[in-house]
Formats: C-alpha cells, sequence, structure tokens
C-alpha cells in the first residue's frame, strides 16, 4: 500500500486510523515518522515520504513521533492473511526467533538461505530480518520502560538486547530520548490506567494496552475462549480471560480483558525475555491484527450475511497460543459437545501437565497444557474415547512428537492441510478448524459443520456443503469471518460475552 502515494496522502490527511500499521509516514523536514492517523497537523505533501515498516523508518534514520507513537500501533494485517515467504517471516520475527536462533534459524524454518530472506525481506519491507527485530526490541524497551518499574539494566536484556549500551544507544536513537526521560514522559503524562512505573498492580506482572483495528466485537471472540476453556489451564474470571503459556524461556499467566478503544493485559512471567513473544501471542490468539473494514466490506456484499454484519461488526477469528495444543484440543472435540471435549481435555492436563503457580491467589489456574512429548508417551487404553478416535489421538501426538508434522505460526497452510488430511480419522471439519484457529489462515471454511449449515438454512443459504461452498467463493479471502458471523446466529454460550 505504501507504494499508492495518493491513497496514503488521502488517509494522513483526514487522520484516518483504519490504516496505522499499514504503512508509515516519514517526515523529511523534521526527521520523524508516524502513523496515518497523528493527531498533530499533517505535513506539506512534498515533505511526505511512505515507508512499509517502523524498521525501514528507522533505518532510514527517522525517529518515532512523540505523540502518535506509531511503534505501538496494531501489525500490518497482511502477514495474518498471507502464506508466502514474507509473511511467514514476519510471524516468526514477532515470535522472538530471530533474537534466539539468528537470521541463519529464521531461514532454516523458512527452507531458505540467509540471502535470500534478507533480499525479500528488503524488497518488501524495506529492512532485512536484524532491523526488523531491533525495531521490536526497540518496541518492547519502551514497553518496559513505561509501564513496569524495573531497573534498566533488567529492561535492556528483558528486551532482547545484548549489552545496556546498545540498548541506551538504540533507544536514544529511536526516540530521541534516554530511557530514563521516556520513563519521566510517561510519569508526567500520568500513563495509563493499570500501567506505568508508579500504578498499582500485583508484584511481578505487567499491565499493558494491546491495540486493535475498530470495530471490534468481543462477544464471539471471548465467549468462544471462555465456553471452552480447559480447568486449570484457562478460566474467565472477574471480566477476564485468563490461561497459561508455554514460551521459550519460561512459563506465564495472562489476564486479558475486553476494553472499548483496546484489549488490557496482564501479564506474570517466570522470564522477562519472554515478553516480546507473549504480546505477539496473545494478539494472535484474539486476531488483534486483523483489518475488520476490508472483511466487512467484502462479506456485506453478500445481501444475506450483510444484515449479520451491519449488526455485529468487526468479528473476530479466536485463535490460539499453541498450535499443536489446538490440534490435540481439535481431536477430543470430534463429534462429541463443548462439555465433553473440555472434560477429555482437563483429564489430560491432570495428568501429563506441567504444574505452575497462578498469580493471583484466587485464581484456578494450575498446569500447562502438556506437550506432545508428553501426551506420545500416554497409554491409548487410558483415554475414555472410542477405538478409533484413541487411533487418530496417537498417531497426532506421534507426529507432532517426531516433527513429522510440523504446525506453527511458520507452517505453510497447504502443506500443513495435505499432512493432516493424511492422518486417519482427518476429515474435513478437522482439517479445517486447525487451519483456521491453529494455522491461521483467513480462508479456512468448514462447510460441513452442523452450526454452519444451520445457520445457512435459516438465512436462505445453501446448506448442504457442496452447494454452500460454492456460494462461499464470494467471500473469499475471508472465509473463516464468515463462519464467525455465521456461528453467531445461534443461541449458545460461545456466542455470549460472560458477566
Amino acid at each position: 500500500m505504501y507504494t499508492d502515494t495518493e491513497r496514503c496522502v488521502r488517509a494522513v490527511q483526514s487522520k484516518d486510523a483504519r490504516f496505522d500499521g499499514w504503512f508509515f509516514t516519514a517526515v523529511r523536514t523534521t526527521g520523524i515518522y508516524c502513523r496515518p492517523s497523528c493527531p498533530a497537523v499533517p505535513p506539506k505533501v512534498e515533505n511526505m515520504t511512505f515507508l512499509p515498516s517502523a524498521a525501514a523508518c528507522q533505518q532510514s534514520g527517522y525517529r518515532a513521533c512523540k505523540r502518535c507513537r506509531p511503534d505501538t500501533s496494531p501489525g500490518s494485517p497482511e502477514w495474518n492473511a498471507r502464506a508466502d515467504a514474507v509473511a511467514r517471516a514476519m510471524r516468526l520475527i514477532q515470535d522472538g526467533v530471530v533474537d534466539r536462533e539468528g537470521v541463519p534459524g529464521l531461514a532454516s524454518r523458512l527452507g531458505y538461505s540467509a540471502r535470500q530472506v534478507e533480499r525479500q525481506l528488503g524488497a518488501e519491507l524495506g529492512a532485512g530480518p536484524l532491523a526488523l527485530a531491533r525495531a521490536q526490541r526497540a518496541q518492547t524497551a519502551r514497553l518496559l520502560i513505561e509501564t513496569s518499574g524495573l531497573p534498566m539494566g533488567d529492561i535492556a536484556f528483558a528486551a532482547g538486547f545484548s549489552s545496556i549500551r546498545t540498548f541506551n544507544d538504540t533507544v536514544r536513537e529511536v526516540f530521541a530520548l534516554a530511557p530514563s526521560e521516556l520513563r519521566a514522559r510517561a510519569a508526567g503524562r500520568g500513563a495509563a490506567p493499570g500501567a506505568g512505573p508508579g500504578a498499582a498492580q500485583v508484584p511481578g506482572t505487567i499491565s499493558l494496552r494491546l491495540p486493535f483495528r475498530a470495530p471490534l466485537t468481543p462477544d464471539n471472540l471471548f465467549g468462544h475462549l471462555a465456553a471452552t476453556a480447559v480447568p486449570g489451564v484457562e478460566e474467565w474470571r472477574a471480566g477476564a480471560y485468563r490461561r497459561t503459556l508455554r514460551l521459550p524461556y519460561g512459563t506465564g499467566v495472562v489476564a486479558l480483558t475486553p476494553r472499548p478503544d483496546h484489549i488490557g493485559c496482564r501479564l506474570a512471567l517466570t522470564d522477562l525475555r519472554d515478553l516480546t513473544i507473549a504480546i505477539s501471542r496473545c494478539r494472535r490468539l484474539l486476531d488483534l491484527d486483523a483489518d475488520p473494514e476490508a472483511v466487512d466490506e467484502q462479506l456485506r456484499a453478500d445481501p444475506l450475511l450483510a444484515p449479520l454484519v451491519a449488526k455485529a461488526p468487526g468479528r473476530r477469528v479466536p485463535r490460539t497460543v499453541d498450535a499443536e495444543e489446538f490440534a490435540v484440543r481439535a481431536v477430543l472435540g470430534q463429534q462429541v459437545s463443548t462439555a465433553a471435549a473440555r472434560t477429555h481435555a482437563a483429564r489430560l492436563v491432570r495428568a501429563l501437565g506441567e504444574p505452575v503457580a497462578d498469580p493471583d491467589p484466587e485464581g484456578g489456574l494450575t498446569h500447562l497444557f502438556p506437550t506432545s512429548q508428553a501426551l506420545a508417551g500416554l497409554d491409548p487404553e487410558s483415554l475414555a474415547l472410542p477405538r478409533s478416535r484413541r487411533t487418530t489421538f496417537t498417531t497426532l501426538v506421534s507426529a507432532l512428537a517426531d516433527g513429522s508434522l510440523p504446525l506453527g505460526i511458520d507452517s505453510d497452510w497447504e502443506a500443513a492441510r495435505a499432512r493432516l488430511g493424511a492422518l486417519p480419522g482427518f476429515g474435513p471439519w478437522t482439517t479445517e478448524i486447525i487451519a483456521m484457529r491453529a494455522l491461521g489462515d483467513p480462508d479456512a471454511f468448514i462447510p460441513s459443520d452442523l452450526g454452519i449449515r444451520r445457520a445457512a438454512k435459516g438465512l436462505g443459504l445453501p446448506s448442504t456443503p457442496a452447494a454452500l461452498t460454492a456460494r462461499a467463493a464470494h467471500w473469499r479471502p475471508w472465509r473463516a469471518y464468515a463462519v464467525q458471523y455465521l456461528w453467531a446466529t445461534e443461541d449458545h454460550a460461545i456466542n455470549v460475552l460472560p458477566a
């Protein structure tokens, strides 16, 4: 989009927040870069240049605007709507792979050489993987400086910097302020409720806001997560969805609360180096980087879907923080009720899950969901499942454990579908629900789902899978979002925001 100068200028002049994260405005005369919705007076058109990423702006010598804080805008929706190498690379960078494994590790996961990855990212984003990871570290550092009382040395290493000197130099270069000045500035503007070094919060936790593109309808998003929550791993408590997290350096517990203009996020981590990864996974779980305007515009073009979109615009696809966990839960949920699926999963958690401490003394979180390696060692006869389902379960966890079935944010969607479809007991429903919620394919579609067929019939849409699939061609590439609108027509707990 950043190459369409005329469109970008219109977005900047109208301060259109819909384009935040799609591109950034760099101002030649001031040396700063902004998000399109920056509240400052728009610069002259001849002084604007448009860049595709914060990293590209920083690499070109621009510093972040102190008013609109462009580094904190929602991420580009492109990376969750595409399955090519650049999109997969961006998802991996957001998950901290470059910081943990370097550029060679990133390239290895993608199946390319490091030179190819550098070239592809540079061509599309104006910056290579190291610059993109550096921009992310700077954003994490700013977040910790402004929302915690941690010493600067701890923040430097938590954000992924190799030294305090590099941390200081990067913060000054990107934000034109020393770390201590950033903290003083945050305190001076009072900080956000539940944030800031002086804010009251549970010791050992970090509170922050997760931005999103409006509109967002939280009913089915949080309703689905709460209704399917596995006891001990997830719960709905005091207006927040809470769950345990397995992270690269340790464990964590997150509480996510829907607010009118943001998602409240409270994280308790055993290792602060996991902060960036935890935030990325929470954003992915709630589909916060989606572009609801583009999705809804496409779906409301169908006159039978248009009333559903008008009634509750901005529905998101509830996803997951762990693709392997969701695949296991999808098999446990085959042909049974939501309550029965939760019961099966809870038994596995109690037997094989790793215990964790809930930072909330009133909370009910006790375990991490079991790893595929732990599940692969389970005696199949101990599973209260039909024999055919046991075979499906054991085959899946064995493939996950030995690495022959890689599932994650870097998965090639079609290749993963092919591998899943080759497993015994994996029909179109199971494969597509995993593609939708675990892999993040926005065009995944489940026409054989009973709830979808009932909703389609009630709306006057074709209700047979083949006919509905043919009609749904008009909804592409957003059929996963059409599923959310169709599901929402039913009176079911997954569609209700818990009290």
